[in-house]
C-alpha cells in the first residue's frame, strides 16, 4: 500500500518533486591550506608538520601505501611522547612486529590542525639513513580519508580541501580505484605477454614499479631472457634483497609507459596480499603527474606535468651505501657487480663522487645514475683515501 501512494504523488505532483531534487544541495569541496613538500630520491614526498604544542617541525612521508600513521620511535622518545604498548601487528616489507601507540595527538600543518590521531610507533632509522635526513614519522590513511589532495609536482605545492564535489582538470586520466585503506589500481602490463592486475598506489615507494615474485612466476610476464640483477633496498622493517629488471610496457589510465624499472620481491611476509594484488606502482613514477586525490569518492586523478617524459633511471653500481653518524658508508657489495670491479669495499667511507664533495647522499646517488659512464669516487679505507673508478651498467 506505502509502495502505492508513493507512486502516486510522484505522477501526481511531478513537476514539484523535480524541483525539490534541484534544491537538494550539493557539498562544494572547500579549499582548506596549502604548504609546500619536498622530493626525496625516488620522487618520495616529504612534509613539515608540528606534534601537539612542540615547536619543532617534523618530516612526514607522505605515503598512500601507509593504512594509518605513524611516528618515529627516537622522535617519540626524544619529545617524550606518551606510549601505550597493544597487541596490533604491523606487517611491512621485510618485518611484522606488534606496535606501541601514541593515542590522541594533534598534527598541525599551517592553516590546517587535525585531531584525534591514534600514531603507530615505528623505528624509521633506515629511511633516515637512507635518505640522509631525519624521517619522524609517516602520514597515510588517517589523513587520506579525511580530505581531497591536491598534489603538484610542478609546484612542489598540496593543496587541500574538505570532502565534496569538485572539478577536475580537463585534460588528465579520472582512475577508480579499490579502495581499503590502500587505494588498489588495476594496470596493464606487458613482457613475455600481457596481463592486467591490481597494484597498490604507493606514493611512499620510492621507485617506478614492484611485483612480487610469486605473482612474477605465477603470471609467467616476464621474458625469458630477463636476468635481473640482485640489489639491496629498504623497506619498513630494515634493508632487504631484492631484484630489479625491466617491463616492456606499463599502462595506468590512458598513459602507456615503455621499459619501465621493476624490482621483484621475495614477498615472505605477503605484505602484498597475492593473489588478490601483485605488487605496487611507486612514486618515481607517479611524480610525473600531478595528483588529485580523493579517498572520500574513491578516485584520482592524473595529469601529466613537466616531468612526464624524463628519463627513467637504469644504472645499476650493486652497491648499497647509508648515511650514518655524518658519513656515508658503504653497506653491501653485490658480487660480480661494478661496484665490486671497481675495488669499492663494504664499510669504506664515501668522500666525494666525481669531485662532489657535499656529503650529501642523495646528489651522489643522482651523480651514480649515469650508467655506461666512469665515475670518479673518493673513498676513505683505514684512515687512508683511495680514488676508485666505478662505470655503472645497464639494466635494460
Amino acid at each position: 500500500m506505502i509502495r502505492k501512494i508513493c507512486l502516486l504523488i510522484t505522477i501526481l505532483f511531478a513537476v514539484n518533486c523535480y524541483g525539490q531534487e534541484l534544491l537538494t544541495p550539493v557539498l562544494k569541496a572547500n579549499y582548506l591550506t596549502k604548504f609546500p613538500f619536498k622530493q626525496f630520491s625516488g620522487g618520495v614526498m616529504v612534509i613539515k608538520a608540528k606534534l601537539n604544542n612542540i615547536k619543532d617541525s617534523l618530516n612526514f612521508i607522505l605515503d598512500t601505501g601507509s593504512g594509518g600513521i605513524s611516528l618515529d620511535s627516537s622522535t617519540a622518545a626524544h619529545l617524550n611522547i606518551k606510549l601505550t604498548p597493544s597487541d596490533t601487528i604491523i606487517t611491512g616489507m621485510g618485518n611484522s612486529h606488534k606496535v606501541s601507540f601514541a593515542f590522541n595527538q594533534t598534527l598541525h600543518f599551517p592553516g590546517l590542525s587535525i585531531e584525534r590521531l591514534n600514531f603507530h610507533i615505528n623505528d624509521y632509522d633506515v629511511l633516515t639513513s637512507v635518505y640522509g635526513e631525519k624521517v619522524d614519522g609517516i602520514i597515510g590513511y588517517s589523513f587520506f580519508r579525511r580530505y581531497i589532495i591536491k598534489v603538484n609536482f610542478d609546484s612542489s605545492i598540496i593543496e587541500v580541501y574538505s570532502p565534496g564535489e569538485i572539478t577536475y582538470p580537463k585534460n588528465g586520466s579520472l582512475l577508480h580505484p579499490l579502495f581499503t585503506t590502500l587505494p588498489i589500481q588495476n594496470l596493464a602490463i606487458k613482457d613475455r605477454r600481457k596481463i592486467d592486475f591490481n597494484f597498490y598506489f604507493d606514493t611512499g615507494a620510492g621507485l617506478c614499479f614492484l611485483m612480487s615474485d610469486r605473482f612474477a612466476e605465477d603470471s609467467a610476464i616476464l621474458l625469458s631472457k630477463r636476468r635481473p640483477m640482485l640489489t639491496q633496498a629498504e623497506g619498513m622493517g630494515g634493508k632487504i634483497q631484492m631484484r630489479v629488471t625491466v617491463i616492456k610496457m606499463l599502462q595506468v589510465g590512458r598513459y602507456k609507459f615503455r621499459n619501465v624499472p621493476t624490482y621483484l620481491y621475495s614477498d615472505e611476509f605477503n605484505v602484498t596480499s597475492y593473489p588478490n594484488v601483485g605488487g605496487l606502482l611507486g612514486n618515481d613514477l607517479l611524480r610525473r603527474f600531478n595528483l588529485v586525490i580523493n579517498y572520500p569518492k574513491r578516485e584520482i586523478h592524473l595529469q601529466p606535468n613537466t616531468h612526464f617524459a624524463d628519463p627513467f633511471d637504469y644504472s645499476y653500481t650493486g652497491m648499497a651505501a647509508y648515511f650514518v653518524d655524518g658519513n656515508i658508508l658503504v653497506d653491501d657489495i653485490i658480487p660480480g657487480s661494478p661496484a665490486e670491479r671497481a675495488g669499492i669495499f663494504k664499510d669504506d667511507i664515501i668522500i666525494s663522487v666525481n669531485n662532489n664533495f657535499s656529503n650529501n647522499i642523495m646528489q651522489y646517488k643522482d651523480i651514480l645514475q649515469s650508467a655506461k659512464e666512469k665515475i670518479k669516487i673518493i673513498v676513505r679505507r683505514k684512515g687512508e683515501l683511495k680514488q676508485l673508478f666505478i662505470k655503472p651498467k645497464t639494466i635494460l
